[in-house]
């Protein structure tokens, strides 16, 4: 059994802490050559909306990171260091991977752009990321409209943090559908035949 007030009292700090997050712009990445036990305590910074107690291993290790350079999904670092453009695909890769498998973050984003272009890549994904924190947190507070005690308009809401979790989990779950079901369009012509999945 939940305690609402207690619930109550998470949602309010965890939207407050989401209207003040941000992911770093470009020009905020370290551009120095960061080792790659620098480069974790930054993703870790940079990435602290990642909940740690949730996490049964650490989600940013130097191993990880290796795999991604081995598996090709992000360039080699420059003799052992790892610069703006490598940061920039790593705060995408972390984030990207609370939803979508690592081969579908790859046709996401290729590994092998040049600067400028993954500049306007990354661009553009924080300012994506932002408006979908944003309206993530909407949708939260009208969903738990009855724990917050407004009023809600969300047919979703309710007075249980069950039901909540609950439609949290088959939100995300669509939402992945969604995600790679159009990334596995890529290629594909207009004029192809639909399966209806």
């Amino acid at each position: 059994m939940f305690d609402n007030d207690l619930v109550a009292a998470k949602l309010r700090r965890w939207e407050k802490y989401l209207e003040r997050y941000r992911l770093p712009s470009w020009e905020d990445i370290p551009d120095i050559g960061l080792y790659m036990e620098q480069v974790v305590v930054v993703l870790k910074q940079y990435l602290d909306y990642l909940p740690p107690e949730l996490k049964e291993e650490q989600f940013i290790t130097a191993a990880t990171i290796n795999n991604y350079v081995r598996n090709k999904v992000m360039p080699m670092p420059v003799k052992k260091r790892y610069y703006r453009s490598h940061l920039a695909y790593l705060i995408m890769i972390c984030s990207l991977k609370q939803g979508l498998s690592i081969s579908l973050i790859q046709k996401l984003i290729p590994n092998n752009l040049p600067e400028q272009e993954l500049r306007a890549v990354y661009d553009a994904y924080i300012a994506r990321h932002r408006l979908a924190s944003q309206y993530f947190s909407q949708q939260v507070n009208l969903a738990a409209g009855p724990i917050l005690r407004h009023d809600a308009a969300s047919p979703l809401a309710s007075d249980r943090p069950e039901d909540m979790i609950a439609a949290s989990a088959v939100v995300g779950g669509f939402a992945r559908l969604l995600a790679e079901k159009l990334l596995l369009l890529e290629g594909l012509h207009a004029d192809a035949p639909e399966d209806g999945q």
